[in-house]
């Protein structure tokens, strides 16, 4: 049995439903507003949390080489059968602690952390930035996105200020870039009044 990872409720049972749902909005706009800061082919790619590997294939598509990280099986293998490419790599592990990352001792142009960070609590989040923040190459980016709003049933999250995560991350070497706070691109979750905050950092070269 797959030991379990906290934040990751609901995952494995709305897998289908998830599969879906992600596949309806196309990267090019989840992501629109860093896509003037995303590195030119080829670049290493790290994306933790990578669900159903709909933005590592975009990636891959790119001409990326991309290391996709995700704890949820359900998830992770089925996408690694439907996103096949010689160019993603998936890994299980999670946040805080991404132990199977550093054994890897890897760096990247860019690390995604697209809707990953509002499952875990404070303190988890304070343990998991430096982690993170070792896997960008000196010159590299960080992208991340914040959730705001209601919690769905069976969903653990909470909700981020956006200075929790900006001031840390400032001592770790990464110069803030872009803060940029919007609605959902869903229309359900505008309904719900969803919005989100994408954060852009560079590391020092």
């Amino acid at each position: 049995m797959q030991p379990h990872v906290s934040g990751t409720e609901g995952y494995a049972a709305e897998a289908d439903t998830l599969f879906v749902r992600y596949e309806s909005i196309p990267p090019e706009q989840v992501h629109a507003a860093v896509l003037h800061l995303l590195p030119k082919a080829p670049a290493r790619v790290l994306d933790i949390g990578a669900g159903t590997g709909r933005d590592a294939a975009w990636f891959a598509s790119l001409g990326h080489q991309v290391v996709a990280v995700e704890p949820t099986a359900a998830l992770r293998l089925r996408a690694m059968q439907i996103r096949a490419s010689a160019a993603i790599t998936w890994i299980d592990d999670s946040l805080p602690e991404l132990a199977a990352l550093a054994m890897r001792d890897e760096a990247f142009d860019l690390v995604m952390i697209t809707a990953v960070l509002m499952h875990l609590d404070e303190a988890q989040r304070q343990r998991a930035l430096p982690n993170i923040a070792a896997g960008v190459a000196p010159g590299g980016k960080l992208i991340m996105t914040l959730r705001h709003g209601p919690v769905p049933p069976g969903r653990r999250m909470f909700e981020i200020d956006p200075e929790t995560i900006i001031a840390p991350t400032r001592q770790l070497g990464l110069r803030l870039e872009l803060n940029r706070h919007g609605p959902s691109s869903r229309v359900d979750n505008q309904a719900a009044g969803v919005s989100w905050t994408t954060l852009a950092f560079a590391k020092q070269p």
